[in-house]
């Protein structure tokens, strides 16, 4: 089951999302349709077709956001985290070979390809990494066996 928390940040791009498929996206899908129901015979119809599915995409994930920015619990920066891996902490971490990889651990709302740093609340990664400190060794269980981290800096985004 997925996490339910979600940062701040997170929050405001889908509801921006939901904002712009309903009120710009939406009406101008809407009218191509209609336009192109007007030709006459939809069946042979390639604008009305392509139209009609891309309005069915749009509808859905219109639904699918309107239900789950309802269910996500933001989750603000609080003071009591500073110092150490919670929910929306930027962490940096490196390896015995010398491999440093910067990440921030987020809801799983919010893992996009724009953002290859972002990683779920519910991956194996940030569990092993939650309430930990800077210099703690974090041991990993991935695919590939156990892989051994060290937290080099904890930060967050004070909204």
């Amino acid at each position: 089951m997925k996490s339910n928390l979600i940062t701040r940040g997170g929050h405001d791009l889908l509801v921006a999302e939901l904002k712009h498929l309903w009120h710009e996206e939406r009406p101008e899908v809407t009218k191509k349709v209609n336009w192109a129901a007007s030709l006459g015979d939809r069946s042979e119809n390639a604008d009305y077709q392509y139209n009609k599915q891309l309005l069915r995409k749009i509808d859905r994930r219109v639904r699918y956001l309107g239900k789950r920015l309802e269910e996500l619990r933001i989750v603000d920066f609080s003071i009591e985290q500073e110092g150490k891996v919670y929910f929306g902490a930027w962490v940096e971490i490196e390896n015995e070979e010398g491999e440093v990889k910067k990440l921030r651990i987020v809801g799983v709302d919010e893992i996009y390809d724009h953002h290859p740093q972002h990683i779920s609340i519910d991956s194996p990664m940030a569990r092993a990494l939650l309430a930990k400190e800077v210099d703690d060794e974090v041991d990993v269980i991935t695919p590939l066996g156990k892989k051994t981290w060290f937290i080099n800096s904890i930060s967050y985004e004070k909204d």
